[in-house]
């Protein structure tokens, strides 16, 4: 049985590709992207590997034996938890999705490569996930138009 998180499903340690650092998800649709990440979240993705017992192909498990690949209930728990111990209000999994797609942009990633790093199939669902600062418009007014 597979869960999903944020409509991507959890995969297994097999489709972790570390030497690239890369790993392939099957989004809506069971459409298969690839998502990246940063040498930081390798070390720890690595680490947490290491550190695990269990033999479940999963990528992420639940806390306590019997292990079993954690479903999205789970992973909602987790970050709600981690964000009250924080002082952090209204922590999902899909508020980190689009903090990513806004420092993509604010740091000029090009609204058509974010498209494709979400998934999206249309750009204005990409723009929806987009907060666009309004110094970033003044800035970009000033280098284009002015």
């Amino acid at each position: 049985m597979q869960y999903r998180f944020t409509q991507t499903i959890l995969h297994s340690r097999q489709d972790i590709d570390f030497y690239n650092r890369e790993c392939i998800v099957c989004g809506k649709g069971e459409k298969e992207r690839t998502v990246y990440f940063d040498a930081r979240t390798k070390i720890h993705l690595q680490k947490y590997l290491d550190q695990r017992s269990d033999n479940d192909p999963a990528l992420f498990v639940s806390l306590r034996a019997p292990y079993h690949r954690i479903s999205i209930g789970g992973i909602e728990t987790r970050l709600r938890s981690y964000g009250l111990r924080l002082n952090i209000n209204k922590v999902h999994p899909h508020k980190f999705r689009r903090t990513l797609a806004t420092h993509a942009i604010d740091k000029g990633m090009p609204i058509e490569q974010l498209q494709q790093l979400l998934g999206h199939k249309r750009i204005d669902t990409t723009l929806h996930y987009a907060m666009v600062k309004q110094s970033n418009v003044k800035s970009a007014h000033k280098k284009y138009i002015s």
